[in-house]
């Protein structure tokens, strides 16, 4: 029996187990996400759900070096995933050589998306960046 018919039955739990990874992220509880996004992508290779939910892991770590290089390699895939690309935008303004670069991302993909929650996260993204990220105070977010 091939590994592909023995993961048919659990096709269908491939989106429960995104879900459950980015509640996982939000919980704190990174190992149990890393291992839902993993067996997502085992279920489906070709999706790019998993790897967005890892970049939001490294995101919430404030690793956006690492969230940066994952999320620009969904975008390489599927140019028009706005949530990848708001997801870069703020792993750029978190930088110090691609804040600008981030900023101007998030507002193009706030004009282009049709998704209230996207452009929600954008809003507080510009927010947060207005805020904090573009003073002194910065040096407390960056590790």
């Amino acid at each position: 029996m091939s590994s592909e018919n023995t993961m048919t039955p659990y096709q269908e739990d491939f989106g429960n187990m995104i879900e459950a990874g980015f509640i996982a992220v939000k919980n704190l509880d990174e190992g149990a996400a890393h291992r839902l996004f993993h067996a997502a992508n085992i279920l489906k290779p070709e999706s790019t759900a998993p790897m967005i939910g890892i970049g939001y892991i490294y995101l919430n770590k404030l690793q956006h070096k690492e969230a940066a290089d994952l999320f620009e390699q969904v975008i390489d895939k599927e140019p028009d995933n706005d949530l990848a690309t708001m997801f870069l935008g703020l792993s750029y303004v978190l930088s110090d050589d691609k804040q600008g670069e981030g900023e101007k991302l998030i507002k193009t993909t706030m004009k282009k998306t049709e998704d209230p929650a996207i452009q929600n996260l954008g809003k507080v993204a510009l927010e947060w960046n207005e805020k904090d990220l573009k003073s002194e105070n910065k040096k407390k977010f960056i590790l």
